[in-house]
């Protein structure tokens, strides 16, 4: 099936999505829980910059190269 969102909206959606959920925990005082995901997200950010296949892009065109 092909992807029904744009990438765009997936995007923003994720934002409104973090948004809503760092409000809440501020305007509800959890802010253990907030470092928490805070630094969860955080690993998990380094992790997927960690395993990036960088090999695969291209230094001409300044794009990825095509299979």
């Amino acid at each position: 099936m092909a992807n029904r969102f744009s990438r765009r909206f997936t995007a923003l959606l994720w934002l409104v999505g973090a948004g809503i959920l760092i409000g809440g925990l501020v305007a509800f005082e959890q802010i253990a829980l907030l470092y928490l995901v805070a630094s969860i997200g955080l690993i998990v950010l380094l992790l997927i910059v960690a395993f990036a296949d960088l090999e695969s892009v291209g230094k001409e065109g300044g794009g990825f190269v095509e299979k």
